[in-house]
């Protein structure tokens, strides 16, 4: 493994932005090669004294986390009340590629440094823009956080996370900006591998309500509106799910009828199976729940992992700040190293490559380390127009039209990652067989009895817009050779099988590289190539609860509750990343490589304040129900009214965040005498009284319907949100205007509402053209031809269930 560069080595990114989400995405670019120039008013990012855990930071040193978030990266001071400060930085912004640019930043407010300004003085920038809900549409300016808009997302009932008798709870450790971060990097790597070609610049709006719509549910308003009923309506808590061992927590999934059938037979009742009905599972499930947690606590956290992984039945240890660095799995594989600044733990690259490594990371900078540098850059450079010059011409081509890619993915973690680029122009082959369709075939809603019920999934339909099907039986030889035939004509190839599957077959990467030299292979493994982890069934919670995003999700005197969702959305964004930095190297050295893209690396990564507030400071970070670090108060409570369903369950998520916005809520709610307390003028002291604050909240609360308490409350600024069902995410007004859905029409299915991108591109395409899914195996004939096979040969395959269309069991 030898490299003479590293793929973004040739960018200057300047970070604009406050917060984790911007930060997290410039650390992606910096961790690939870039130049990141981190701006920063004379007091310095917030990030550097912070602490989640309350921590003390002291005067001049800076907190954990920035100091993860900011390695590698350069600090440039600029006072926003100086002109000619501004002036510095309007000429870094000249010599740069692209900006990383959120509302929360300082410099947000000054005139010309808004996104369209900056495009407009700076036309060969790709200007990246993180907002709460995009930068056009009728709620473009309201008041929002991280959690409200879980709530506006429909994430925080999700899957039907929690139990029934409880309020519902979000998904813990400020998931939504790790997730808006990464989606970003891949937004603005996306707008530099096409301006490579045009030189022209872009503009990215992302929007953290949709990239939450994309991580925290599953296609819910395509589901409605095809089977005419929700996917979930209540909330459960899955069994066996997180229970207490001897000697710790430990998580056991069971997704499929076999799994059940399993674990009844590993926990000594096999008379629990009825097969005739499976249906009936969840039910026997939450009746035998007691026996099967007693079974559990009887057995060490390893025997119970030992045992259920015999069976083939997900598993895994429930991870923590605490716990995680010395599991045997991510000890074995490196999966965490020190800081270079301070030497606590934090989590190495989501990514690993065969061509080339990725750099170890460099120290944080302290505040203003580069300004007299890059002043004198300024100061030496020619006029900027001549360096503007380069955005000569029109960006019109879709950004990987030419690409060509094998889809070797199911479920949701592969598919989301090749659905971006199947959306952004690249030919995406879905590859299948008539007997091992993608898993979310299955998931369809209608009894297997219905004709083509395997075209009528919502899910499947929901992830795989714009893509080809072939179907292709590989357990066969004849199979085999068509596979490799096809992988020769590829540019890119995504896997998400267990690894002995392609290994079995002579399909590892050595063995793809001989037959397309320049491909690059993208191996998404639940825990990676190696480690004695390597074989263990990877569902998305199992990943969440190895990689500690189950332990902050639920109320504090119960379990974690496995959030059932962000684990594989995160993954496929992060194999997307791994690609784009991939493709950067292909494009300067002509040579593919080896991305290999683990689910757990990918959770480790948008986890890592757990690590590193429990290594720096000793203190270890747990749920807190809806409450969380940033904000006082922050909870649900509960409104007036019945939902859809009719039950007494309508909810309203409310943040404050600020000591301004403290005064508007207290304002909204008349000024009551409780709330005049001095103390409360304070986060520290509003953090002390939260359960007094919480008491009357939700008694006023109570007595208002859910649309009156948002009104009262964004009308002066203060952060809210209902607690939507997914399935209504479509009648929410900003996404209508924002066109995030849209009509598609399906051979089968019949027309539904379809979820595009959670970004826009100012360089096209001006509205996403959206394709059906693909019927299994409709382009067979197509594709088979441009191997150079005949009709008869085509005919052949068919006749010998090598290829087909209808599933052969």
């Amino acid at each position: 493994m030898s490299t003479t560069h590293l793929p973004l080595d040739e960018y200057v990114v300047v970070d604009l932005s406050a917060g984790i989400a911007g930060a997290y995405c410039t650390k992606v670019l910096a961790d690939g090669g870039a130049e990141v120039v981190k701006i920063e008013p004379p007091e310095g990012d917030p990030l550097r004294g912070w602490s989640a855990s309350g921590a003390s930071v002291e005067p001049g040193s800076d907190g954990a986390l920035f100091t993860h978030l900011a390695c590698s990266k350069r600090s440039v001071v600029v006072d926003p009340d100086s002109e000619a400060d501004l002036e510095t930085l309007n000429g870094v912004l000249a010599r740069a590629d692209a900006v990383v640019w959120s509302r929360e930043s300082r410099f947000a407010g000054r005139r010309g440094f808004g996104p369209d300004a900056i495009r407009s003085a700076h036309p060969h920038l790709v200007v990246t823009a993180i907002t709460p809900f995009g930068l056009e549409g009728p709620w473009s300016d309201r008041a929002a956080t991280e959690f409200t808009l879980q709530a506006w997302s429909g994430g925080i009932v999700g899957l039907g996370r929690g139990a029934p008798d409880r309020a519902p709870v979000h998904v813990g450790g400020r998931i939504g900006e790790w997730f808006a971060g990464a989606y970003a990097a891949a937004g603005t790597l996306t707008a530099l591998r096409r301006r490579a070609d045009s030189a022209q610049g872009d503009l990215i709006d992302l929007s953290m309500l949709e990239t939450q719509i994309q991580g925290l549910t599953y296609h819910p308003v395509t589901f409605l509106e095809l089977r005419d009923r929700p996917f979930r309506s209540e909330r459960s808590v899955f069994v066996p799910g997180v229970s207490q061992a001897s000697d710790g927590m430990v998580a056991v999934g069971v997704a499929t009828a076999q799994q059940w059938f399993d674990l009844c037979v590993l926990v000594g009742h096999p008379e629990w199976i009825d097969r005739d009905n499976p249906l009936a599972i969840t039910e026997t499930a939450a009746k035998v729940a007691p026996e099967i947690y007693e079974w559990i606590r009887a057995r060490t956290v390893d025997e119970v992992c030992e045992q259920a992984t015999a069976f083939r039945i997900p598993n895994s240890p429930v991870a923590n700040g605490a716990n995680v660095t010395g599991m045997p799995h991510h000890d074995d594989r490196g999966s965490f190293i020190k800081n270079p600044s301070k030497g606590f733990s934090q989590p190495g690259h989501p990514y690993r490559m065969s061509a080339f490594a990725l750099p170890q990371p460099d120290n944080a900078p302290t505040l203003g380390e580069h300004t007299d540098a890059y002043r004198a850059q300024v100061a030496q450079a020619d006029d900027r127009s001549t360096v503007e010059g380069r955005a000569r011409g029109g960006a019109s081509a879709l950004p990987f039209e030419g690409v060509r890619v094998l889809d070797m993915t199911a479920f949701w973690a592969g598919p989301s990652c090749t659905h971006v680029l199947a959306m952004l122009g690249a030919e995406v082959i879905h590859l299948e067989s008539t007997s091992r369709p993608d898993g979310t075939r299955m998931i369809a809603g209608v009894p297997m009895t219905d004709e083509l019920w395997w075209e009528k999934s919502p899910i499947f339909s929901g992830l795989n817009t714009n893509k080809k099907s072939v179907t292709i039986n590989i357990q066969t030889e004849q199979g085999q050779e068509l596979l490799r035939e096809l992988v020769k004509t590829c540019d890119v190839l995504v896997e998400n099988y267990t690894p002995r599957v392609l290994d079995q077959i002579g399909m590892d990467y050595d063995s793809v590289r001989e037959l397309r030299p320049d491909i690059i292979m993208v191996r998404m493994p639940g825990f990676g190539l190696d480690g004695p982890w390597r074989d263990k069934a990877a569902f998305a919670y199992v990943i969440e609860d190895a990689a500690g995003l189950t332990w902050l999700t639920g109320h504090p005197d119960q379990n974690p509750v496995e959030p059932y969702s962000i684990g594989d959305p995160n993954a496929g964004v992060h194999a997307l990343l791994g690609l784009l930095i991939a493709l950067e190297h292909r494009r300067k050295t002509g040579k593919g490589t080896l991305v290999e893209a683990s689910m757990i690396d990918a959770a480790l990564n948008v986890t890592a304040e757990q690590v590193v507030e429990h290594s720096a400071y000793g203190n270890l970070l747990t749920r807190d129900g809806n409450r969380g670090p940033t904000a006082a108060p922050q909870n649900l409570y509960q409104a007036a009214g019945l939902d859809e369903f009719g039950r007494d369950d309508r909810w309203v998520a409310i943040a404050v965040e600020t000591d301004e916005q403290w005064l508007s809520l207290r304002s909204a709610l008349g000024s009551p005498e409780w709330a005049m307390d001095p103390a409360l003028l304070t986060a520290q002291g509003r953090r002390q009284q939260h359960d007094l604050i919480d008491e009357h909240l939700a008694q006023w609360c109570r007595g208002l319907d859910d649309d009156d308490i948002v009104d009262r409350l964004w009308s002066v600024d203060v952060p809210v949100g209902k607690v939507m069902q997914p399935h209504r995410q479509a009648e929410l007004p900003q996404l209508q205007s924002r066109g995030f859905f849209a009509q598609v029409e399906h051979s089968v299915n019949g027309t539904a509402s379809h979820s595009t991108l959670p970004l826009t591109f100012s360089a096209g395409p001006g509205e996403f053209t959206v394709r059906a899914a693909p019927l299994l195996g409709e382009h067979n004939v197509e594709i088979l031809s441009g191997l150079g096979l005949s009709e008869s040969d085509i005919e052949r395959l068919e006749h010998e269930k090598i290829i087909g269309q209808t599933l052969s069991f």
